[in-house]
């Protein structure tokens, strides 16, 4: 037998049972223990963090944020061939695999852990980020531009300025990062159900590197893989508290502190444990479609309390301007508003990139049934049209709010705040804003418990039932890492952390592109 040829593997064949735990070594005692040191070292010597955290994202953002962006189209377009091409027909699990869950718990869950916390911290925030810049125009020093506006800028047109501010938007939460996940889920369900491999990263790697899949190859796969994704979930985390706490300051006058962010991550992971011990089906299946609810609730009062017409009509034409400006959006040579490029989009693609194991193991695990073709327009199309409204609601209104002139406290409001200062100028402040609340913390539980449950299946070895104790233990560490960040370095530390995990990562998905062609070839021919 060849070293592509699919390798007979037992789950868990690895594994060692060592003080009531079942985990695949090494990968779980390197993961373990790096992290661990990590966040010793982020408590103990904070100022060095600091300066280090400070250092690390501009760094490898203004060096290889095209390494980001042509990752970030090359996904996107070998998703959108895949959905046109004959392997679309390829049913995940076989011809006779039927959908574990309807279209709308499926929905609800893969939404719940790709986006959460994000849509509700920026939805407000970036719009008007990206409105103010472009429409004080373009600035520039020694012949290089130091604005922050996207592509060439708006200056002094206010509704040229709009329209590239929700393009930016929808840019950065529509079709790149919703394909990240769509390679990385495609890849982990093929090859767990049609090849009956492993749910783990190394598994997708088995056409390329055949026997030594099982090896140091693949241990490296998966401890970048654990790697990503608890840095990944930390900066969401991260972000996560400091918007619910500067909500419940807004509401109720709890004092915003280190102290205070600190217990409220503690609360939350605590929040999130008890998800975990409940399991996939009664824990975060329920707590996704919550979500959805509440997400659906909140949408819905700001469109009738808002300048509804307006946000009906923006939708529209926020998905139109969108498309005009994709291709110098997403160019890669001869940008020159590289501020933007690299501060706002290498961030987010190197963002959604340490994101995608945890998000595309956990899509992968509820998508048997579904064929390759509706999986991808699913798991692509669906949630960036979703993002696109959610975007429209909350930056139309935003935005609505500014260009009137009664914007001037939600300009200069701080980006856990902008959300809040909105809602200000709309009847039930207080309702809105405490649903607000509500929304960001149940987000913050399910990325948590979901992440704890797909880096447990990866330290296991593939094992879906491994002890409980595995699962509390990754739970416990994703807080402490959180907590490490912010007290290290703040915002930017977790910016940063997500950056240098998302970096080697994103080779590793270009890599898994070539994978999912080669399976898929093969299963189409009937190998």
């Amino acid at each position: 037998m060849s070293d592509t040829e699919p390798t007979e593997y037992e789950v868990g064949q690895d594994n060692i049972q060592i003080f009531g735990l079942d985990i695949h070594n090494p990968v779980f005692g390197i993961s373990g223990l790096t992290i661990v040191a990590f966040v010793f070292f982020a408590l103990v010597f904070r100022e060095q963090a600091g300066e280090f955290f400070g250092w690390l994202r501009p760094a490898l953002t203004s060096r290889f944020d095209w390494v980001f962006m042509l990752a970030g189209n090359i996904f996107v377009l070998f998703s959108l061939a895949l959905i046109v091409s004959p392997y679309g027909k390829i049913r995940l699990g076989g011809d006779d695999a039927r959908p574990d869950y309807s279209y709308a718990g499926w929905f609800a869950m893969l939404f719940a852990a790709g986006m959460g916390i994000g849509l509700v911290f920026w939805g407000v925030a970036e719009p008007i980020s990206h409105y103010g810049s472009s429409l004080g125009g373009i600035a520039s020093e020694g012949g290089v531009r130091t604005d922050w506006a996207p592509a060439g800028a708006a200056e002094g047109d206010p509704e040229a300025a709009r329209s590239l501010a929700m393009a930016a938007t929808i840019f950065h939460w529509g079709l790149h990062p919703w394909a990240v996940y769509a390679v990385v889920a495609l890849a982990l369900a093929f090859f767990s159900f049609n090849r009956g491999l492993p749910l783990t990263m190394r598994s997708v790697f088995q056409p390329l590197f055949g026997k030594y899949t099982w090896g140091i190859l693949g241990h490296i796969v998966d401890v970048l893989a654990v790697f990503a994704t608890i840095f990944g979930l930390a900066t969401s985390l991260g972000l996560g508290a400091s918007q619910a706490l500067a909500g419940l300051n807004y509401l109720f006058g709890i004092p915003v502190s280190d102290g205070m962010k600190v217990f409220l991550i503690i609360a939350i992971t605590a929040f999130a444990l008890i998800s975990v011990l409940m399991g996939l089906e009664k824990g975060v299946k329920r707590l996704s479609e919550l979500n959805m609810i509440l997400a659906a609730v909140l949408v819905v009062l700001v469109i009738i309390a808002g300048p509804t017409l307006a946000i009906l009509t923006g939708f529209f034409d926020n998905l139109w301007a969108y498309a005009v400006n994709l291709p110098a959006l997403s160019g890669v040579i001869g940008r020159e508003d590289t501020n933007f490029m690299q501060g706002w989009t290498a961030f987010y693609w190197a963002w959604w990139i340490s994101w995608s194991p945890f998000v595309g193991m956990f899509i992968a695990r509820i998508s048997r049934g579904r064929t390759v073709r509706e999986f991808i327009t699913c798991v692509l199309i669906i949630p960036t049209v979703v993002g696109a409204i959610w975007m429209s609601v909350f930056g139309g209104a935003a935005l609505d709010q500014v260009m009137a002139g009664e914007g001037a406290a939600l300009t200069e409001a701080a980006l856990e705040l902008k959300m809040f200062s909105m809602f200000e100028a709309f009847p039930l402040t207080g309702v809105l804003s405490f649903i607000g609340i509500i929304l960001v913390v149940v987000f913050f539980v399910t990325s948590s418990d979901s992440g704890s449950l797909v880096i447990d299946q990866i330290t296991a070895g593939g094992k879906t039932n491994a002890p409980t104790q595995q699962r509390v233990f990754w739970c416990l560490l994703e807080g402490a890492i959180a907590i490490a960040l912010l007290l290290g370095g703040g915002l930017g530390a977790l910016q940063a952390a997500s950056i240098a995990t998302g970096f080697p990562f994103a080779i590793v998905l270009v890599l898994m592109c070539v994978s999912i062609f080669l399976g898929l070839r093969q299963e189409r021919r009937g190998k």
